[in-house]
């Protein structure tokens, strides 16, 4: 067997290894927000939680918003702000390689 197949197999080992291992040693755990641990927490120590503000989307629409509608607003900002990044990451390494390309000239 040749090196290369060796570190595949060595590495597909420690993949299922990573995969498995959490399950194993979390069954049976919950896990919640951080939203959620905070206003359990502020509640424990004063008594009562009443919020500042209402979210803008919940005060128009008035409502709570779905939790599949939250996610999907979630990721579209997500996917926005990596646009950008990746935008302006792109301008820099074009302006960077055309910065070379006029020092050979």
């Amino acid at each position: 067997m040749s090196k290369n197949a060796k570190t595949v197999i060595l590495l597909l080992i420690i993949v299922v290894l990573i995969t498995v291992i959490p399950l194993a040693a979390l069954r049976g755990a919950e896990f919640g927000g951080s939203d959620d641990a905070g206003s359990v927490m502020v509640e424990e120590i004063s008594g009562e939680y009443e919020p500042w503000a209402v979210p803008v989307l919940e005060k128009a629409l008035g409502g709570e918003i779905p939790g599949e509608i939250e996610s999907l607003i979630f990721c579209v900002q997500t996917g926005i702000g990596v646009g950008v990044i990746a935008f302006f990451m792109g301008r820099f390494v074009e302006r960077r390689k055309w910065m070379k390309k006029d020092d050979y000239h």
